[in-house]
């Protein structure tokens, strides 16, 4: 039985596919790393990115937080600059800062530094993700990649921006060189979930992480045409395909437009108006503050059934996630708790 069978029935994939579970399903965005302890260990004097090529290290922080929180899909271990690593491009993870390139991709010659990914070259995603399906079983596996135009920002700004003034000046000023840039970066994209998902991920999820800096119509036009042959290029699998960005309010319907089968939500929009935003026949996913998880108990509890009380009125499936990433200082028991707690609430 190939490890997408295996997964079917479980409760995560259900809740994509909008079908009955028996409980809303839990993950975390960056659910595996700094918040765990036994992370921190098993990462001791190994830098980020090479951390990421390890399969046997790789394999051991992916089922971390199954393990200690028992959420109901790990998401594998790795960063969204590793496809770009691995065809050769200068860059790294600089602790505090994020990733940084060294020579950014500003003109048209650039591009040549961009070639296709080859299986080969992400090698040690293969054999990790090998490892991970036959240690998981029945529980799915979340295989991820960078969305184009997050990718774009990194490598045009150089590393993290906050304005990404360079990313827009190239979308307007030169439309030709962005289309080409996004695209080149699509077929990057499209060839690393590619080699999950052949290898036994259940399902993917792309980061769009910056997309809110863009207004819709400039998404709609610049962007979404790139995301969409992300999504196209991974519809034969029949895996579910997840979207997410930060401060995406604005985007959701074109999010879910641009072929995903679950839209992530941030903490910003409630899930029922987020539904009325997505648009029929999409699941969602989503969508505590981080943040929350610093009060007290009782005080989670309580955000966190306003999330499930909207996510009900949606009438959607729903598959219950943070509205980012874990906090670094987020207490791992806090976490526990909560899928617990969630788990708990919604079992039928």
């Amino acid at each position: 039985m190939s490890a997408h069978q295996q997964t079917a029935a479980s409760p995560f994939i259900r809740a994509c596919r909008r079908e009955p579970v028996p409980h809303t399903p839990v993950w975390f965005m960056r659910q595996a790393g700094r918040s765990l302890p036994e992370y921190l260990k098993a990462r001791e004097g190994i830098a980020m990115l090479d951390s990421c090529t390890r399969p046997d290290l790789v394999a051991e922080i992916t089922l971390q937080p199954v393990r200690r929180h028992r959420v109901d899909a790990a998401v594998y271990y790795s960063d969204i600059v590793v496809p770009l690593k691995a065809i050769g491009l200068d860059l790294d993870i600089k602790p505090g800062v994020g990733p940084v390139i060294a020579d950014p991709i500003r003109t048209r010659a650039d591009l040549a530094r961009l070639r296709d990914l080859e299986p080969e070259d992400v090698w040690y995603v293969t054999e990790a993700v090998g490892l991970l399906t036959a240690e998981l079983g029945e529980t799915p596996l979340i295989g991820f990649a960078g969305a184009p135009f997050t990718l774009a920002s990194y490598l045009i700004e150089g590393g993290p921006s906050r304005s990404y003034e360079r990313t827009k000046a190239m979308m307007y000023g030169d439309p030709e060189l962005w289309s080409d840039l996004v695209d080149r970066l699509a077929r990057i994209t499209s060839a690393f979930l590619t080699v999950q998902i052949e290898a036994g991920a259940s399902a993917v999820q792309v980061f769009d992480s910056w997309a809110g800096a863009l207004a819709p119509a400039e998404y709609r036009s610049q962007v979404m045409p790139a995301s969409a042959k992300v999504f196209d290029s991974v519809a034969r699998y029949g895996v579910p395909r997840i979207h997410f960005g930060v401060g995406t309010g604005e985007l959701l319907g074109l999010m879910g437009e641009a072929g995903a089968d679950v839209v992530g939500v941030d903490w910003r929009v409630p899930l029922d108006e987020a539904a009325r935003r997505v648009g029929p026949g999409k699941a969602l996913q989503g969508n505590l503050d981080p943040a929350v998880l610093f009060a007290p108990t009782a005080a989670v509890e309580a955000k966190t059934r306003e999330v499930l009380d909207a996510a009900r009125a949606a009438d959607t499936g729903h598959v219950f996630n943070l509205g980012h990433g874990v906090l670094p200082n987020t207490a791992p028991d806090a976490l526990t708790r909560l899928v617990e707690f969630v788990h708990l609430e919604t079992s039928a």
